[in-house]
């Protein structure tokens, strides 16, 4: 299965504004949560466990030591403040009002709480729908990839039980993540699955219209020297004229080093690829004949045409693997928009959010503005859809040794991917 689509369902969090203000939330979630979907509650102590997990899994991006590590406290966010006021300073930077920490305590507070609610929010709604298309994800299959990806990014155990200690999250967590994402997975294949199928028509069609992106330009294999001055070059021209090695002569005269370190040798152009007059000297010589020297911004131009291959057009047999490849992308990307618009849409609608925890994917979330102003590069943004929020899929975790993130064998037929540095929430209760 191709991996962009992949990409797709492994769910990138809905683009949204940020967290609602208070008051917007609605009336028909119990006072011990933050949220429902369906009949399914998101808890407060659910909310605070993965809260606390993301401030310090951000800490710890910062070089923050544990101990070090302060959660946003609101409404007055009088312990966020008072650790901001202990932090050194760069020399010369004067040291902020307790105002202006207030307001980076807040806004810290804001992202990581959005952050928190949408995924504790589409966790369920990924595991709502997995259960309604009666998809599963085994204790097998869930353990044999999170322990493939915990041998990848923690060799010594020692690592991954300090990981443990240091990021607010359990093992229990991190292996509901990976369950989630065996689910994504799954989920995924059902969506694309029979949609793969390319008639001979079909492909026969779109040779047809597509030709052009089809055909191989004529190119010309090229011995060249660039001189700065004229007089290097006419230099050049005579000692070429006189027998000498075009390489030799590149050597000493021309001033391109990727043609000069090639023995002059310039292969493969095709129209367009040089500076203008230079281009059209190239595409009107004969072959073998020695020319220039040709003037150009860059200098002065000796060169000859080696080789010539006339463009030609790949028969609709050599492409037409690549076509149905390619048809068959366009499809499944098809299949898998159009579930995610639907999804989005069924899951937003049975999801209520109580006052103080409203995110876009609340339905009593506010509806958002349409920003009619154009975007930098062009078009309006209109509220085109979206892609399925992110959920359990795993992301980098730091390494158990201080090396990089490695890459884990797939899971569930899954394909590679990356065990979690910064894990993102997930459901720990019912």
């Amino acid at each position: 299965m191709p991996k962009t689509f992949r990409l797709l369902l492994v769910l990138a969090l809905v683009a949204a504004a940020a967290l609602v203000a208070a008051g917007c939330g609605g009336t028909d979630v119990p006072s011990d949560s933050v949220a429902k979907v369906g009949d399914v509650k998101i808890t407060k102590t659910q909310y605070n466990h993965w809260f606390l997990a993301s401030v310090k899994q951000q800490a710890q991006s910062t070089g923050q030591k544990p101990d070090q590590v302060v959660a946003p406290d609101p409404p007055n966010f009088t312990k966020c403040i008072a650790a901001k006021q202990t932090q050194p300073l760069p020399q010369g930077v004067p040291k902020p009002d307790a105002k202006a920490l207030k307001a980076q305590c807040k806004q810290e507070y804001d992202g990581i709480s959005q952050q928190t609610l949408q995924f504790l929010i589409t966790s369920q709604w990924l595991t709502q729908e997995a259960a309604k298309r009666k998809i599963t994800a085994s204790d097998k299959e869930v353990q044999t990839t999170f322990q493939q990806q915990k041998k990848q990014s923690f060799p010594k155990e020692a690592d991954y039980q300090k990981f443990l200690q240091t990021s607010g999250q359990s093992e229990t967590d991190l292996v509901f993540r990976i369950k989630l994402s065996v689910l994504t997975n799954k989920l995924q294949q059902s969506i694309v699955k029979g949609k793969a199928t390319v008639s001979d028509a079909a492909v026969q069609d779109y040779y047809n219209k597509n030709k052009q992106r089809f055909a191989q330009p004529e190119t010309r294999d090229l011995q060249v020297v660039l001189a700065a001055k004229k007089a290097n070059a006419d230099a050049a021209l005579k000692a070429i004229k006189s027998g000498t090695p075009w390489a030799k002569v590149a050597k000493k005269y021309s001033s391109d080093t990727a043609s000069k370190s090639q023995g002059g040798r310039l292969p493969g152009v095709t129209k367009g690829q040089q500076e203008k007059t230079f281009d059209a000297a190239i595409f009107s010589a004969q072959k073998n004949k020695v020319l220039g020297p040709i003037k150009t911004q860059f200098g002065f131009y000796v060169f000859r045409v080696t080789k010539i291959t006339p463009a030609k057009q790949q028969s609709l047999a050599q492409v037409k693997t690549t076509i149905k490849n390619l048809l068959q992308s366009q499809q499944q990307q098809k299949a898998l928009s159009d579930f995610v618009k639907d999804w989005q849409k069924r899951s937003k609608d049975m999801t209520v959010c109580a006052k103080g925890y409203v995110v876009p994917q609340c339905k009593n979330a506010p509806k958002p503005k349409t920003n009619t102003a154009p975007a930098s590069g062009g078009s309006p943004q209109t509220g085109t859809p979206q892609q399925v929020p992110q959920t359990g899929t795993p992301q980098q975790v730091p390494p158990g040794a201080g090396g990089t993130p490695q890459q884990v064998p797939p899971g569930a037929g899954g394909t590679p991917q990356q065990v979690p540095a910064q894990p993102t929430p997930t459901p720990s209760g019912p």
